[in-house]
């Protein structure tokens, strides 16, 4: 009997794409990091780390943009998210210009700041709509991606209503979230949003990247244990969900419910990039069940995606989450990447050594 697409697209491939090794470079996040982010900008704990090109300033510096999730300054509690009351914010967004990351780390320049009380700022709003009573209360809005298309910048965003532990959650909606001002301010368009009231939504959590003619969407439901799909969308349109086609294993359907998994599970928290120096797409995320940031690979976007190898362990790294790749260093055998730890709830950046199998050159 032949495969079904679904299946085709599942086809589990050994990694053509080997870990040499892997390497804690630095903390880039807390007190006693190399950026200071405490005195500087208020910022004792934060996790995540999105990492996206941002185009140049307006003084012309190529920069990355940075942006971390849950955020808190004075009175953290010392492991993990929380309090509340500890200058709690949803967001903050960082600029770094640096290019030798094995010289230099991530260096954050500068923040997205606050006008009266200083250091950084929460950047995307969380729903105030969404009160503890509402049907739907929004505990927190966490960025999970992010882009630049023309001096536009695009963030994906889930909004939380709780949490259940173990890797799981619950959201109630996605979506897109616009700046047009260079990172100022932040808009959340409702066309760019993808609701999951009855829990099946495909794009909760996910991952931005691109090619010359498309930005694709990578997706997982809600939580840490479900596989990757992925659309894709015109760049003039990242913001628009009508505008987006999902892959259905043959072709690009305009229902999210057509989708079907390209990589499979348990995918938390990941980041997508083509590796020039590899000639591969490298996907890597967060493997709850395996306690550990995996790595796949793939010629083209869609698949066949490798299975996942290795690249850093919880044996090693405690509580380890995130996997975040910087885009500029993806010319020579390693990537850098952020890693994330619950405790002591700051992140760090990592460099991984890559090599291919010379059967796959």
């Amino acid at each position: 009997m032949p495969m079904s697409p679904s299946q085709q697209n599942r086809v589990r491939i050994d990694s053509p794409v080997r870990v040499v090794e892997t390497v804690r470079h630095s903390q880039i996040t807390g007190p006693d990091s190399i950026n200071r982010t405490a005195e500087r900008f208020g910022v004792t704990a934060t996790d995540l780390g999105l990492l996206w090109d941002a185009g140049p300033d307006a003084d012309g510096n190529d920069r990355v943009f940075v942006m971390f999730g849950d955020t808190y300054g004075d009175g953290w509690g010392g492991r993990g998210a929380g309090p509340q009351s500890a200058d709690w914010r949803t967001n903050v967004l960082f600029a770094s210009t640096n290019k030798n990351l094995e010289a230099d780390s991530v260096r954050l320049d500068s923040a997205v700041s606050r006008v009266r009380r200083g250091g950084a700022a929460q950047v995307i709003r969380r729903n105030r709509l969404n009160v503890p009573r509402a049907r739907f209360p929004e505990h927190t809005l966490i960025p999970n991606a992010g882009i630049t298309v023309d001096g536009v910048h695009y963030v994906q965003w889930m909004s939380v209503t709780f949490w259940r532990g173990g890797g799981k959650w619950r959201t109630f909606q996605s979506g897109i979230a616009v700046s047009r001002d260079d990172a100022r301010t932040w808009t959340k368009p409702v066309r760019g949003r993808w609701w999951n009231i009855g829990g099946g939504s495909r794009f909760q959590v996910a991952a931005f990247t691109r090619d010359d003619d498309w930005v694709y969407l990578f997706g997982t439901t809600n939580g840490r244990y479900g596989p990757a799909y992925v659309a894709r969308v015109r760049p003039d349109h990242v913001a628009r969900r009508s505008a987006y086609r999902y892959w259905d294993g043959t072709d690009w359907r305009r229902r999210e419910r057509d989708a079907v998994p390209v990589i499979d599970g348990p995918i938390g928290e990941m980041s997508v990039i083509h590796h020039r120096g590899l000639d591969r797409w490298l996907a890597l995320h967060l493997d709850e069940d395996r306690a550990a940031i995996v790595l796949h690979s793939a010629r083209e976007i869609t698949g066949p995606w490798s299975s996942g190898v290795e690249v850093a362990s919880g044996s090693d790294y405690p509580a380890l989450y995130g996997g975040f790749i910087h885009p500029w260093a993806v010319d020579e055998d390693r990537i850098y990447w952020l890693m994330s730890q619950w405790d002591p709830y700051n992140v760090y950046l990592m460099r991984t050594t890559l090599a291919l199998d010379e059967k796959d050159q």
